[in-house]
């Protein structure tokens, strides 16, 4: 494609910094909420020493919320990208 000389900003798929900052807060966000979820959801059903099983239970709620976080973002910016592409055009 060739580049548009009125158009001063360079084509690119890539969102804006501040749009791949706030993703990443968001999953890290996303992975602490599910830690919680996942303690607190063996911190309900254990009795005596629980610590092993709430640790397990912080440790695969954050990685699963995480992940669900990960790809709900992913999918926000790439069509935040498209969004943009079909801007571009007009």
């Amino acid at each position: 494609m060739v580049p548009d000389p009125s158009n001063p900003r360079p084509l690119s798929a890539l969102p804006s910094r501040l749009a791949r900052a706030v993703a990443f807060v968001a999953i890290l966000v996303g992975g602490l909420l599910g830690g919680l979820i996942g303690y607190a959801l063996v911190n309900v059903q254990c009795r005596g020493s629980c610590s092993v099983p709430e640790s397990t239970g912080s440790f695969f709620g954050a990685i699963l919320c995480a992940l669900g976080t990960a790809v709900v973002v992913v999918l926000g910016l790439r069509a935040m990208g498209e969004w943009r592409e079909v801007n571009d055009k007009r």
